[in-house]
């Protein structure tokens, strides 16, 4: 074949795979971090070179430039400045939740500055990157590749412990596609993950309940609460975020507004144009209230004052910071990493799933290679074990053989041509060896000592201990759970050492900013007819219509103007509403949907109780289920103020039926879809958490199941209609709590 030979193509073919074969590479060699570890290429092959240098946590830092010059020359054939930058943010507190490098020296700061030159900066790595990162290296866990020029092996993947794509977020632009993930807080993202390998089926809602949001290194505040949910489900979306201020008295009644946090996305220049953009406020006479700004950040953290006169309206003029300066900015989120080689955009869900599954693949090649090893120690003990017992044989073999073949050949088959014995017995004995290969040489190679009674006491502990790691480490391959369980106290362990308590507020903004005046407090009344409309009068308005209010109204209760009023559903939840986002007025006004004001969906669940949280505060409630399980609660427990929470636990396929407040009543009375009554005293109901699920009340046949609760009253006859007779509660037998019960026939 001609190599001068010219090859004639499209030129427009060429550049479009040329250009298609770069962006991939920048896509997945370059720009994007890898779902399993959350690193980018330039930051693991960083982090294995310090391992591989030995630059541990417990040793001396060592030069930065070092560091870069020997990544470079082994791993990462690219310019120095990169590995040096990525070295850099790996060490930065401000930038990283979890920083993973240790840096000695100027490292730059949160207003821009940046780091000094390499060859005045030393580094090392951190305890967790050592511990969670980098462990377990050298026992097959992950898959080695050649390097760059083949020369090298190195890891395709770090052998991450914790989702550290979750923890330190990522940004990086690749081609027609970029990444940018928050950071998260170390402890909760711990017990997410615990939570889906508890439950495969869990959803993102519950997820959040453990991993409540990004939680920046620099603090502030996320005001969109209501929107991480959807953030988190599809993977995209955008934070809003906001700085701490506070307000402190200046020299002679002036006030100074202080901005103690500052918003993940002002790191660096953002700080000075913030500052800048506060001066031209003043300037362009957007506002007369500044006196003076200065930037009095330290190494404590952030301080920038602004000095204002006596007389502002400092929410006015705070809400104005918010709405003309970086104060307040927008994170967007895209949470887009490579899955099994390709980029994939993924939701919290799909992170933590892609995370737990590689803990798994990483843990049954750790203890495959631990069992292997074990086994081959079993074998190697077992024959030396062996040896003792038969130790005046062996040396009579080892004397009467011409070489260590010969002596081989008769440990492992019995081969006894050749040799000298003393005795026709020993010869006998010697015909009948049959050590394996490895066994012959542990006992060729055994030193003398070990024949003391103390070295072959200690060898037999050392048995019995190898037999315990098997058995421990083939339970952890078998069952699904150990291995679950032994990844579960690992991430347990991490918590314990590592976790930090969360640096950024999750609110939604009414609540974060504006401090509501409060309005002057008043006694009203708060009525829901039965179509679900809802309203408050004053108290002598419902004095005058007292009648009418009571016939047309399905809950009637007194309350306080600034309280809240709390709704049980079937489903288990407790809805608050704020009394003054109900409308208040004249008594024939229609009211709003409780819908509208709360999280109750009345599509999908019932009303089963109405109370003012002042009432459920001075009382206790009753809860009892469908499948007869029940239970008594303070009412203070329900003194929260969050829209909705989880009022009580429920079995599968269980369903609330009836919540009430105890006062005058002494015993329950519970009815059975197939006509069992069953009245016993309410004092045999015992007091739980709201969390609980309960004792049961009735024992229940299969199919049957709970249709009504009633209370009786001491000297106070109840009776009720039942298949069209009349039923006295108080003349049923008084039972016992947990029992049948009697059946009541028509």
């Amino acid at each position: 074949m001609d190599d001068n030979r010219i090859i004639r193509t499209e030129y427009s073919d060429l550049m479009q795979k040329s250009y298609i074969d770069y962006a991939m590479s920048v896509i997945v060699a370059r720009a994007l971090p890898d779902v399993r570890d959350g690193l980018k290429p330039v930051q693991r092959r960083t982090l294995y070179d310090m391992h591989e240098l030995g630059i541990r946590y417990d040793r001396p830092y060592r030069k930065s430039a070092r560091i870069v010059g020997d990544t470079m020359g082994k791993y990462h054939p690219h310019g120095d400045s990169s590995i040096y930058e990525a070295l850099v943010v790996m060490a930065q507190e401000f930038k990283k939740g979890l920083p993973l490098i240790d840096g000695h020296g100027n490292f730059g700061n949160i207003e821009g500055d940046g780091a000094a030159a390499m060859r005045y900066t030393e580094a090392r790595l951190e305890k967790i990157t050592q511990e969670a990162f980098l462990a377990d290296l050298d026992k097959d866990v992950v898959d080695f590749v050649p390097n760059f020029d083949e020369t090298e092996k190195e890891p395709s993947v770090l052998p991450v412990k914790v989702p550290n794509l979750l923890v330190n977020g990522s940004e990086g632009i690749a081609v027609g596609m970029a990444t940018s993930i928050p950071p998260h807080n170390l402890a909760e993202v711990i017990d997410a993950v615990k939570a889906y390998m508890k439950d495969a089926n869990i959803s993102t809602r519950e997820l959040m309940k453990y991993l409540k949001g990004p939680d920046f290194p620099t603090g502030g505040i996320v005001i969109n609460k209501d929107e991480l949910l959807e953030i988190y489900e599809t993977g995209t979306g955008k934070i809003k975020l906001r700085g701490k201020v506070e307000v402190e008295k200046g020299k002679g009644g002036k006030i100074n507004l202080v901005v103690t946090e500052i918003p993940y996305t002002m790191i660096g220049a953002n700080i000075a144009k913030f500052l800048s953009d506060v001066a031209a406020l003043s300037e362009t006479k957007k506002t007369a209230d500044i006196l003076d700004i200065s930037n009095q950040s330290s190494k404590e953290g952030i301080r920038i004052v602004i000095e204002l006169r006596k007389d502002t309206d400092v929410d006015n003029f705070t809400n104005m910071l918010y709405k003309k300066t970086r104060l307040e900015d927008t994170f967007g989120v895209n949470m887009l990493a490579i899955s099994q080689g390709r980029p994939e955009t993924m939701g919290l869900k799909q992170l933590i799933k892609a995370n737990v599954d590689f803990q798994f693949e990483v843990a049954t090649r750790k203890y495959t290679t631990l069992l292997q090893k074990e086994l081959e120690r079993k074998e190697i003990q077992e024959g030396l074990i062996k040896a003792c017992n038969v130790i005046d044989l062996i040396i009579e073999i080892l004397r009467g053989s011409k070489d260590r073949a010969m002596a081989k050949a008769c440990l492992v088959e019995g081969k006894i041509d050749g040799i000298r014995f003393k005795t026709k017995e020993s010869k006998i004995m010697a015909a009948q060896l049959q050590f394996t290969e490895k066994q012959a040489n542990a006992i060729l190679e055994m030193r003398l000592y070990k024949l003391i009674g103390l070295e072959i006491e200690a060898l037999i502990r050392e048995h019995e201990e190898t037999m315990a790691n098997i058995f421990r480490y083939e339970d952890i391959l078998e069952r699904k759970e150990s291995m679950a369980q032994v990844i579960m106290n690992e991430l347990e362990a991490i918590k314990r050492e590592y976790g930090r308590p969360r640096k950024t507020l999750i609110e939604n903004a009414s609540e974060a900013i504006y401090e509501e005046k409060k309005p002057e407090e008043m006694e009203v009344v708060f009525l829901m007819d039965r179509f679900g409309y809802a309203k408050t009068i004053d108290g002598a308005t419902y004095e005058r219509n007292q009648e009418a209010a009571d016939a047309e109204s399905r809950y009637v209760i007194r309350c306080k103007n600034t309280g809240r009023i709390c709704l049980f559903t079937n489903t288990g939840q407790l809805h608050t509403v704020k009394v003054l986002d109900l409308p208040f007025g004249k008594f024939r006004d229609k009211g709003v949907p409780i819908d509208n004001v709360s999280n109750y969906s009345s599509d999908k669940e019932s009303i089963l109780c109405v109370a003012s949280q002042t009432e459920l505060n001075l009382y206790r409630l009753v809860f009892v289920t469908k499948q007869a399980m029940m239970k008594v609660v303070d009412g203070g427990e329900f003194d929260v103020s969050k829209r909705l929470v989880a009022a009580t636990k429920l079995n599968d396929g269980d369903e609330l039926l009836h919540v009430s407040i105890l006062k005058e009543q002494r015993n329950i009375v519970l009815q059975s879809v197939e006509g069992f009554f069953l009245r016993f005293p309410l004092d045999e109901i015992p007091e739980k958490k709201k969390g609980a699920i309960g004792v049961r009340g009735m024992k229940l046949s299969a199919n049957d199941s709970l249709e009504a609760v009633y209370y009786t009253q001491n000297a106070i006859e109840t009776s009720i209609k039942y298949k069209n007779k009349n039923l006295v509660l108080n003349s049923l037998k008084l039972g016992k709590r947990d029992s049948k019960g009697t059946k009541v026939r028509g």
